[in-house]
Order: C-alpha cells, then structure tokens, then sequence
C-alpha cells in the first residue's frame, strides 16, 4: 500500500543495489557510456572487487551494445547503462539486431526518462517505451519508487532474455510500504478504493513510473469528491498483465493511463490495444507528453506544462465521468527538503 505523502527520498538506490548484487555474481559486467557518475555506476567503477568487471565504452552507443552483445554471447549477464535517449534512439539498429533478435541476456538501463530531463529533445527519452516494446523477445520495465528500483535489479537480471528498465536516477522516492514486492509478470493493484473493492467502480487509472505517484495524489482528490477510483501500477509495460487489465477496465465505468512518456506508443497505447481486442471497453484517456517534443527546463515546470501533473490526470477524469460541476483541484503539499511529491 502507499505511504502518506510527502514521500521521503532514497539517495541513488539503483548504484546501491546493483552494486550488493554484483558482488554475489561474479557472471554480472557493468558497462557505460562516458555517463559513469549519472548513472550511479561510479560506485560499480569504485568497488574493489567490482572494477575489473566495470567497462566505459565512451560516447560510442552502437558500438557498446555489439560489445555487450559479445559478452552475453559468452555467458555474463550484461547491465549497459546510460540515458534513455542514447540508450535507445541511438543505438536502435544495434539493439535490435544484436540484442534482440539474438534474444540475449543484455539488460538496458535507461536513466532520466521522459521529462525528467532538463537537457531538452536531444536528452529526452519521451519515444523509448515504444521504440523497446516493438522490439521481439524485449521486456520493457518502467519502476516507480526506491524500493521497485532496488528490487528490480535482481528481478532484471534473472529475467530471461533482453530487458530495457527505465528509471529515474539521483533521490528516489519511497513510496510504497516494507512488504510492496515488485512482480514483473503482475499489474498491481497499489491503491484499491475502498468503497469498490468488491464492486466496480467509477474509474480505474493504470499508470507507470514516475507518474504513479501523481496518480495516486489524482486519486485523492477525486475520491474526496464522490468518485470511486482504482490505482494500478503498470511496471512491466511488455508483456503486458493482460487479464489483470482486462479484469479491471471491464468493472470501471472510465479509464485514464497516466506515463512520463508520448501518449503515443507507450502505455497509453498499449492499454488502449488491450481493450479494443476486448471488443467492448469504458471511454478511455490518455495522459502523457503530447505528439511534441519538450523543451529545456526544470522537470517540474515539464511536467506542468506538458500535461503531466496530478491535476491533468483529475481533469482527464473528471471529463470521463457524469458529473456536474468543475474538477476538483488537486491541493498543494509542503515538501521539506529530503522529501517528494508530485506535481
């Protein structure tokens, strides 16, 4: 279940957990893309037992993925890390023609997903969800908390096969309790309204990554106007939970996707996919970056702007819905320093 907001903050749990994996499997080399100390990997670099299995490929993209390539081809378990844009619009040929369609242990990272980035369309991975989940034998994995990201290592790297994990990097919110376990073959169903759980319920929002905790915040203001309302954390986007969305859409009477990604190819599409092979599903919207590129700024300012907000996701809602009036707003929480919450 979901803590209270604000959320308190992990420092770089991803560098944290791949570092105490690695040391118990001597079969995982880490390699990088001139981005050492942004991906939390200077702490793999700097480990003594570690640093003989730690390579910087540079800013060579294509070439670091057929070297990752040849050393799955020999048996270790691969982590290339560096942003998501380089880490999939760049090198995208390589990634599918080595990685993929070998279908080898290679296991992407893909870091500052999305509008996280300040860096502008050159740093912006809004388009790697749907370049990864095109891809055959790829299982593309998007986390939402500091506890999902020191999860997910392990999870990663014992799952068969080429995985892209895209996360943010840096102070990580704690969102969910001690006992919230990350399943990759699961949707989760983190926030279950109350007063709909054993009937259906006016709506259901699937989200991923660093939109679940806006969705949650959405939840709790519509839930404060009357609305009943289910949160679903989407974390493996390929292969989709299929009968838990299915099983879920079909008792609601609205359905939102809420991403930090292009409303188009995401999860918002894949959702929308998964319902229209039902043949009969509630109205649909989807809440993510528009067909655009960003531009340079703060995240958060991104995220207000471009329609990634807990607000956006009420409004998304709210028109769904039969209900009279305006949407409710989405209050302001103050955040003291070392804590988080959506904007």
């Amino acid at each position: 279940m979901p803590q209270q907001l604000p959320y308190q903050t992990v420092l770089k749990p991803y560098g944290q957990a791949l570092v105490r994996y690695a040391l118990d499997h001597p079969e995982l080399i880490c390699l990088g893309a001139d981005l050492t100390r942004q991906t939390e990997t200077d702490m793999f670099r700097d480990h003594p037992a570690l640093a003989s299995r730690f390579f910087n490929g540079g800013m060579s993209e294509q070439n670091l993925m057929g070297v990752a390539a040849g050393l799955a081809r020999e048996g270790r378990t691969v982590f290339v890390n560096t942003f998501g844009v380089f880490a999939t619009r760049r090198p995208f040929e390589q990634v599918a023609m080595q990685i993929s369609y070998a279908n080898l242990p290679v296991k992407i990272v893909g870091l500052m997903p999305g509008l996280s980035s300040p860096g502008g369309p050159s740093h912006q991975a809004i388009d790697d969800v749907a370049l990864m989940r095109a891809l055959p034998n790829f299982t593309v994995v998007d986390v939402a908390d500091a506890r999902e990201v020191t999860q997910a290592v392990a999870a990663v790297a014992e799952r068969p096969g080429p995985v892209y994990l895209r996360l943010k990097r840096g102070e990580i919110p704690v969102i969910f309790d001690d006992d919230h376990r990350l399943d990759l073959d699961r949707a989760a169903l983190v926030d279950p309204d109350p007063a709909g759980a054993t009937a259906s319920v006016d709506l259901v929002i699937f989200a991923s990554g660093m939109l679940v905790a806006a969705a949650l915040r959405a939840a709790d203001s519509l839930r404060r106007a009357g609305t009943t309302v289910h949160v679903v954390n989407v974390t493996t986007i390929k292969p989709l939970d299929v009968e838990t969305i299915r099983t879920l859409a079909a008792g609601a009477r609205a359905v939102v996707t809420a991403e930090n990604h292009s409303v188009v190819g995401g999860l918002g599409s894949a959702i929308a996919e998964v319902l229209a092979e039902v043949g009969a599903s509630p109205p649909l919207r989807r809440v993510g970056v528009p067909d655009t590129f960003g531009r340079a700024a703060s995240a958060r300012s991104l995220f207000a702007e471009y329609g990634l907000t807990a607000q956006h996701i009420v409004d998304a809602a709210w028109g769904l819905l039969p209900t009279n009036g305006d949407a409710p707003t989405v209050s302001e929480i103050e955040t003291p320093t070392g804590a988080y919450s959506p904007v």
